[in-house]
């Protein structure tokens, strides 16, 4: 995923995950989804959107972007533990675990193994590796540390949900 991926240009195009607020559906693509209660979050459940138009394009159906269609989106306060702009250890770890638990279900068995590799050793600012915690490090200092530590805590804690899950079916 690429962040401002709802900001786009271009012609319609296919794509595997559409953001929250761009999605409209077919009522018939959507009958028996629903969303996966193993995403963690008290208020907004970050990643779900990931979750599910991965479902949506594993059962066959496309999903069109269109720069065309805007969106006006507000972002509203929250009245959670995922405050935005605020770190927040439970929000951090939930946002890793419902990303990574994705990952772990819909990519294939090579592409899993290369994501959790890079997850670990790189990731992202949203999702901080090693590389990226080195990289905050100078100037976010204690705060890189706690985001990198609450980010693996998150992998590990998404990689033991999709393990459970497995087991049970």
């Amino acid at each position: 995923m690429i962040g401002n991926h709802h900001l786009g240009v271009g012609e319609p195009r296919e794509v595997d995950v559409l953001k929250g607020v761009n999605m409209s559906f077919r009522q018939e693509a959507i009958a028996q989804l629903r969303f996966d209660e193993r995403m963690r979050g008290t208020g907004a459940q970050v990643h779900f959107e990931m979750a599910f138009t991965l479902a949506l394009k594993q059962a066959g159906w496309k999903l069109i972007y269109d720069p065309q269609v805007a969106v006006d989106h507000y972002p509203a306060q929250r009245f959670d533990e995922d405050q935005r702009n605020n770190f927040n250890e439970i929000a951090f770890i939930n946002l890793v675990h419902n990303e990574t638990l994705v990952l772990l279900e819909y990519l294939p068995l090579l592409r899993r193994v290369v994501f959790l590799l890079w997850a670990i050793l790189v990731g992202t600012r949203d999702s901080l590796g090693l590389v990226q915690w080195l990289r905050l490090l100078p100037s976010q200092g204690q705060l890189a540390g706690k985001k990198c530590w609450a980010s693996l805590r998150g992998r590990w804690q998404g990689w033991q949900t999709h393990r459970q899950f497995k087991s049970q079916n």
